[in-house]
């Protein structure tokens, strides 16, 4: 049986082309302009296949170990600590673990021939990218910020808690992660929080590229503010001039979207390394030593140099807690009560501000979870009543600003 000789196409088209060379039904220059080589190499190669047939066209390194591959006991090692400890890591990641922990420096590409041969590591297909307008990067830092929220396994139920919620900014311009945080949902809440600590330590940003908060109310109960989310963030950052940019599908802010990708795969191995099980060491963690590593690795350079973030005003960081407090509007009661969640509050007759039935006021829900009655920019005097306590009966039609109890009597 003849010997089977393994040859690429490249190699069985130049064996056939010299073998209609040497059947004289090519010459040797038509056979150069075919194989695009000069007339003197075809005659080499005719010789060749005269002497040692089909195999002469094939690379003499073929079948052997190239000279620099790694040593079995070094590929063993690898195949050994990824197995033990970074199983379901990428090639790159991988290797770069690789060198961080353990001081092993290879190419990923050789890491990613390791981890193939020992089965720890396929090849995944990807889907063809659907076609989508290319939008260039802002200039500045702080010119753009994408914003969103991704619920994820992120501490992998260490905590016992199932899906955190991961909120994150990143620059446009740099592609640096400015600030995250785990949170339980993406509310109205968190996400006042969120932006609450950004303003004050980094600045507001010319503008903001967020979901419409709509996709997650019917997959996360916890988040069951969320259709207001919205509507109270855009307020909110109306007062501090800082525009909002709804996006209308998940690919228009692509970037913060392949964040979350890679973060779904680089941070969870990183929180599990670190054997952290809370959501607050996730936060410290993630302040501390993940986000400047991970900027230091993955921002670039923005076209041109400046931070176009402001600073608050005086005024502004007065207000911050009413303005990243949740508003609700509510009518004045005919005994001058309020009714919000299921609690009744009595207005008091000493008032800021001259309050009348039917006036229209709004309830704030600070972050530390006082409530706050406010009426043309003042905020009222008012006691709750308990719920086994009646309402009062005579009632003044007007609570007078500055009116004292003996000028009106409230009770019955």
């Amino acid at each position: 049986m003849p010997d089977i000789i393994p040859m690429s196409k490249k190699e069985l088209f130049c064996y056939e082309i010299i073998q209609q060379t040497l059947q004289r039904k090519l010459n040797g220059t038509e056979a150069a302009i075919i194989l695009g080589v000069t007339s003197r190499h075809v005659r080499r190669l005719k010789q060749k296949v005269k002497s040692d047939g089909a195999k002469a066209l094939v690379h003499a390194l073929r079948g052997r170990q190239g000279n620099r591959r790694l040593p079995d006991a070094e590929r063993t090692r690898i195949r050994e600590l990824v197995s033990e400890r970074y199983l379901d890591f990428t090639p790159t990641f991988a290797s770069e673990k690789l060198l961080e922990q353990h001081r092993i420096d290879h190419d990923p590409k050789t890491i990613q021939t390791i981890m193939a041969e020992a089965g720890l590591w396929k090849q995944k297909r990807t889907k063809q990218a659907v076609h989508r307008a290319w939008r260039e990067r802002r200039p500045h830092y702080g010119e753009l910020i994408q914003f969103d929220g991704s619920y994820h396994h992120w501490l992998e139920d260490r905590d016992g808690t199932g899906e955190l919620c991961l909120l994150a900014a990143i620059d446009d311009a740099t592609s640096a992660v400015t600030d995250a945080q785990f949170a339980d949902h993406e509310g109205v809440f968190p996400v006042f929080g969120f932006w609450k600590r950004y303003v004050a330590t980094i600045g507001k940003p010319l503008a903001i590229y967020l979901d419409k908060f709509s996709t997650y109310h019917m997959n996360h109960p916890l988040a069951k503010e969320n259709p207001d989310t919205l509507t109270q963030f855009q307020r909110a950052m109306k007062d501090l001039r800082v525009e909002v940019i709804p996006a209308n599908s998940p690919q228009a802010k692509g970037r913060v979207e392949r964040l979350f990708g890679t973060l779904q795969d680089r941070l969870v191995k990183e929180l599990r390394l670190h054997n952290i099980s809370t959501k607050d060491k996730a936060n410290e963690f993630l302040k501390k030593i993940f986000i400047p590593k991970f900027n230091a690795q993955f921002a670039v350079t923005p076209q041109s140099h400046g931070n176009v973030h402001r600073q608050l005003s005086a005024l502004e960081t007065r207000h911050l807690p009413s303005i990243f407090s949740k508003h609700t509007e509510r009518t004045v009661q005919n005994d001058f009560t309020v009714s919000f969640h299921s609690q009744w509050f009595q207005l008091t007759a000493n008032q800021p501000v001259t309050v009348c039935k039917q006036d229209i006021v709004t309830i704030e829900e600070h972050l530390d979870g006082t409530i706050k009655i406010q009426l043309r920019a003042k905020y009222l005097n008012y006691k709750p009543i308990a719920k086994n306590q009646s309402r009062p009966k005579q009632i003044p039609w007007v609570l007078a600003a500055n009116a004292t109890p003996a000028d009106i009597s409230i009770s019955g």
